[in-house]
């Protein structure tokens, strides 16, 4: 359901709920302010377009998402991917790969695919959003520091040469940005100014600064931009072509990738925070519709941003009105407030980043994920971190998803245990049937777990332990939930080996998937109807009534030791 209209009808948006909502969406339009000019200059925009980014996309999703109390806008995790989109593309070659996301984001929750996004391992999660701290931090050095600008593509090739060039840092822009970084940290630590936003403060006061002392060589928003215009966003129609469009489905599946990703976590933090629960389907079509709108007015990509929407909640926000109303007063501060942002020291925007890049690293997390996670999720985690900071972010994510399926799928198939039965569980059936062991002839093996591909090499396994060929094998099926073709194949196989050597094959227990699988792929018609049982009582009734028919020796009888192994005895099984 769309959270505005759960809102409604949970009566939140009630008048007597519009007071703490406008005042949690003020604050947060406040917050909203430094961080998204902040994040459009670092992704290779103008300042402007991160402020009709946060406008539009937070007006959008606050309407139509999922979670009615995520605030969207642009992130920090973005501004790995969209600089080096921007670099490559250029700002329109953005704001297509943009549009082209939102559709795909939006196909996504039309298909009801955001149940898929929470199976993403949290080692690889964590990997992927430290390593982009890490670049977001470095990437900021040039602005922290005033040096030149740097060459290289790769991430150790700028490192290396900002490393060369940092001697060359000024001095006045410097100190404007240690300036800055202690306000940012310094603010919620002050008695009183808790609740105001620590970037605000940094922002206004470093600004201040510069504007009263005019220091030499500072860069500022004028110098660098031309400050920022006193209007609203005008419509505007990228420039689409089929050429264009191929070119940029990649980006755009990037950009959808890390969107869907970063919108449901923050709706899970929100839901944590708030005791709500939020729409995961809706959640990627609101964010499907804010991307695929937000280029026709100058943005880029957008999606939830974690900090925003715990601030929201902090500070008494309920319902989508606090978003809508962070979107109105972003609105007023472009209308009013703009001719003032020429002013805006760019090293005060990089100390704003250095927290941000330092708190999506989760530092302290992920050590102690290091620290006491087992070694395959370390491996996993210090992969998908190692290759997001030196390779790219998409084969980092990519890369730590199949390694953590690989290492699932091998302790799901370890688990799968194949077995000849034996013990408490066996002699309960046994004795229902009045009988202390298997009857002569007969030789039962049990599959506990999923039979499916990567438990296929343990059912073959136990079946080569059975040194000598029994009359009848009863394999049961009571506690396998699920079967994949894989081990059809195998168990159509194992049953056509039987049958040529003289062994009659049994299966007991299936549950209705299982059976109706059995039956799709003709395993039932090949072992005969009459040897598919419900329970494995009636399957022993079967086994005893054709030993009745057609007796054979009982040292033919192999016996099922506790180990799994079936051996022939030196007297035969003691029966009824």
């Amino acid at each position: 359901m769309i959270a505005l209209l759960e809102a409604h009808r949970a009566g939140l948006l009630k008048r007597q709920h519009w007071l703490p909502n406008i005042v949690s969406g003020a604050i947060v339009g406040v917050v909203a302010l430094p961080l998204a000019m902040a994040f459009a200059i670092a992704s290779g925009a103008k300042p402007e377009q991160g402020l009709y980014t946060a406008i539009v996309a937070g007006l959008l999703v606050s309407v139509f998402g999922g979670s009615r109390l995520q605030i969207a806008g642009p992130t920090g995790a973005f501004i790995v991917i969209l600089s080096g989109i921007t670099a490559r593309y250029g700002i329109d070659g953005l704001q297509i790969a943009t549009l082209m996301a939102g559709v795909i984001l939006l196909l996504l929750g039309l298909a009801k695919l955001g149940g898929i996004i929470k199976f993403i391992p949290a080692p690889v999660i964590v990997g992927f959003t430290a390593g982009i701290g890490v670049i977001i931090w470095v990437g900021q050095w040039k602005d922290f520091f005033g040096l030149p600008a740097v060459a290289g593509t790769h991430f150790h090739e700028k490192l290396w040469h900002l490393l060369q060039v940092l001697p060359q840092l000024h001095l006045s822009t410097t100190a404007l940005a240690l300036t800055g970084l202690l306000l940012v940290l310094l603010t919620p630590r002050v008695p009183g100014m808790q609740r105001v936003p620590g970037p605000l403060v940094a922002l206004v006061g470093v600004t201040l600064l510069q504007a009263l002392c005019q220091f030499e060589g500072v860069a500022t928003i004028g110098s660098a931009f031309g400050g920022i215009p006193q209007t609203l966003p005008q419509l505007q129609l990228p420039q689409l072509s089929v050429a264009r469009i191929i070119e940029l489905l990649g980006p755009a599946f990037t950009i959808a990738m890390l969107g869907a990703i970063e919108s449901l976590l923050s709706a899970v933090v929100a839901d944590g925070m708030a005791g709500t629960r939020h729409n995961a389907n809706q959640e990627l079509i609101g964010q499907g519709l804010a991307n695929a709108i937000v280029p026709f007015f100058g943005g880029f990509a957008a999606t939830g941003a974690i900090a925003r929407t715990a601030t929201n909640i902090r500070n008494g926000g309920t319902s989508p009105l606090s978003g809508i109303v962070h979107a109105l007063t972003l609105v007023l501060v472009v209308l009013v407030l703009a001719p003032l942002a020429i002013h805006v020291p760019l090293a005060a925007l990089a100390a704003i980043l250095f927290v941000v890049a330092w708190n999506m690293s989760e530092a302290r997390h992920f050590a102690q994920m290091v620290r006491r996670a087992p070694r395959a999720d370390v491996v996993i985690l210090l992969t998908t971190f190692c290759l997001t900071v030196f390779a790219d972010l998409v084969v980092a994510v990519n890369i730590g998803v199949i390694l953590a399926t690989l290492h699932f799928l091998r302790r799901m198939a370890s688990s799968v245990e194949v077995r000849a039965a034996s013990g408490e569980a066996l002699d309960q059936d046994l004795a229902a049937e009045g009988l202390v062991t298997p009857p002569p002839g007969v030789l039962v093996y049990t599959i506990d777990g999923p039979f499916f591909f990567g438990a296929v090499e343990n059912f073959e396994r136990a079946l080569a332990n059975t040194h000598t060929d029994p009359r009848i094998l009863i394999i049961r099926l009571r506690w396998v939930p699920f079967i994949d073709i894989t081990a059809l194949q195998t168990l159509e196989g194992v049953i056509d080996e039987l049958h040529s050597r003289g062994v009659r094959v049994m299966l007991s227990g299936a549950n209705d998937r299982v059976q109706g699988k059995l039956e799709r792929a003709g395993i039932i018609e090949r072992i005969g109807a009459s040897h598919n049982f419900k329970t494995f009582d009636a399957a022993l009734a079967r086994c005893n009534a054709l030993l009745r028919q057609d007796p054979a020796p009982a040292t033919e009888s192999p016996v099922v030791l506790s180990n799994g192994m079936a051996v022939m005895p030196e007297t035969g099984p003691l029966v009824r």
